[in-house]
């Protein structure tokens, strides 16, 4: 968990760097809501795939990929791949 948030501040650190930072709250936002879909899809359709990911809720097919892998290294999910 401590690693988690460690993870999470030096992210929030390099957002900040590029981006505005009244804009960076917002993408927070959206990407922890785009993570609870991704979760959400995951526990309806076990074992999730990349492209059952992609097709399922939307995104690229590299979208997808980035998404399962995060999560699958944070150990959030399990992937069919």
């Amino acid at each position: 968990m401590c690693q988690s948030l460690v993870d999470k501040v030096a992210q929030s650190r390099q957002l900040q760097a590029v981006t505005d930072p009244e804009i960076l709250p917002l993408f927070e936002d959206w990407f922890e809501e785009l993570e609870n879909e991704v979760l959400s899809f995951a526990r309806d359709n076990h074992p999730v795939t990349a492209n059952g990911l992609a097709e399922g809720i939307g995104l690229s097919r590299a979208g997808a990929h980035f998404m399962l892998s995060k999560l699958k290294r944070e150990g959030k999910i399990q992937t069919g791949e």
